[in-house]
């Protein structure tokens, strides 16, 4: 795990003044991406308040060395993939020396000033090339809360609790936040229906995920070791893994989820490194009295002791309505990472057990995290009971599902005392209408 230093102290400032108290990018954040600059092409940069710090300028300015400037310079291309491949020593040369550089005092603020860009002048692009993406069903409410609407009297099947489960998903529709997501078509069939049709999707939602950043991969006939499996996590981001309820209801069986998921996917555009979620780590949630115990292939003590995250997830919506108005986003849901059954360690190992490779840059989710309550449901499937009972948004409007035009906005926080808090930058897109 990710050990604390001086480049989480809550005192330390940036002389990047838009930085200090930043909801999200503060200097004890400092997440990597990959953006253009108004007429220029793409490269890496790093997120300080408001601005973007880019790579290839610092490096062209002496701003590195040693093992700093090999990380930096794999970091500057237009994807992270090779940064994610160089694993924890690099990435934190890195981060120290980002530390240095921006902290308030530091005598390369001459230099540094230069290589700032305003990140509203900026386009922001995937931070890598996803060679493999996999949808775990770690969030246990939601996987209990989806269960009882199909099978009220056994929501969990048998094997829910014994092992994270999981499905390839498709890494090619995978965009980052700000790209429209186009309503599907696919075959559905009404429960009143005696032959299904083809149409536009009208049961519409959102799940809210965190999704994990590979680093260094393994060899093919390779498992990586519950307790090797933090140094292949390179980072992490909010995920939006868009869902067709009617379409997936039709086709999920016998084989699971396919054209109902595999339309579109939103993430965030900067990978939180492991280092800067340190200070959040809490333990493995406790599993109830009568759970079975983890087969020793998924138990470590280190995970068990901080292989959870602490960490604020929120889902918001803004409809065409409310823009007209300038109303604000409304919250819909409230949850927290803290919720996940199974840890992120745990997916990895048992995505591996099998000898499965894992690659720099693939991209595992969570699936929904939602909370114990009703406010804290991750998908409007589980909110509105199905579809039963609606949403009501602050412009007095209703939502059963989600509609043509509505935004779906993810944001994330961590916050612990004495520490200060950090975010991972919004997660969002908006709804066209099927074609």
């Amino acid at each position: 795990m990710a050990q604390l230093d001086h480049t989480h102290d809550p005192k330390l400032e940036s002389w990047v003044a838009s930085a200090n108290g930043h909801a999200d990018f503060p200097i004890q954040n400092l997440p990597l991406g990959v953006f253009s600059p108004r007429g220029g092409g793409p490269r890496g940069g790093v997120a300080i308040g408001d601005r973007i710090l880019d790579l290839p300028a610092a490096l062209a300015a002496g701003l590195f060395t040693g093992e700093a400037a090999r990380a930096a310079e794999a970091a500057s291309g237009a994807a992270l993939n090779a940064f994610l491949a160089l694993g924890a020593g690099p990435r934190q040369a890195l981060r120290r020396r980002l530390s240095e550089i921006l902290a308030q005092g530091s005598p390369d603020q001459g230099k540094a000033d230069g290589c700032l860009q305003a990140a509203s002048d900026c386009t922001l692009h995937l931070p890598a090339r996803i060679g493999d993406y996999t949808d775990f069903y770690v969030g246990i409410h939601h996987a209990t809360n989806v269960g009882k609407q199909f099978r009220p009297d056994n929501p969990l099947l048998p094997n829910y609790k014994h092992v994270p489960i999981g499905y390839h998903g498709r890494a090619s529709s995978i965009r980052p936040s700000g790209v429209p997501v186009r309503r599907p078509r696919g075959q559905t069939k009404p429960p009143d229906a005696s032959e299904p049709g083809f149409r536009p999707s009208q049961r519409l939602d959102y799940e809210l995920e965190l999704g994990v950043w590979i680093g260094p991969g393994n060899e093919l006939g390779e498992p990586i070791g519950i307790a090797e499996a933090p140094g292949h996590i390179g980072g992490y981001c909010l995920l939006n893994d868009w869902s067709a309820r009617d379409i997936q209801a039709w086709e999920y069986q016998p084989l699971g989820p396919f054209l109902a998921k595999n339309f579109a996917s939103t993430i965030s555009a900067w990978i939180v490194t492991p280092e800067a979620l340190a200070p959040f780590r809490i333990p493995q949630p406790s599993r109830p009295e009568g759970d079975p115990a983890p087969l020793p292939y998924l138990t470590d003590e280190a995970d068990r002791n901080e292989g959870g995250l602490d960490l604020e997830l929120e889902v918001l919506i803004l409809t065409p309505a409310m823009r007209e108005k300038r109303l604000p986003p409304h919250c819909v849901a409230l949850s927290n990472a803290r919720h996940m059954y199974w840890t992120v360690a745990q997916m990895v190992t048992h995505h591996t057990c099998n000898g499965c490779n894992l690659q720099p840059g693939d991209l595992l989710g969570t699936g929904t995290i939602s909370g114990p309550d009703q406010e804290s449901c991750g998908s409007i499937l589980e909110t509105t009971l199905g579809g039963k009972n609606p949403i009501v948004l602050a412009s007095g409007e209703e939502r059963r599902f989600l509609e043509d035009g509505d935004e779906v906005i993810l944001r994330a926080r961590s916050r612990k005392e004495g520490f200060a808090p950090i975010g991972f930058g919004e997660c969002r897109a908006t709804i066209l209408p099927s074609l």
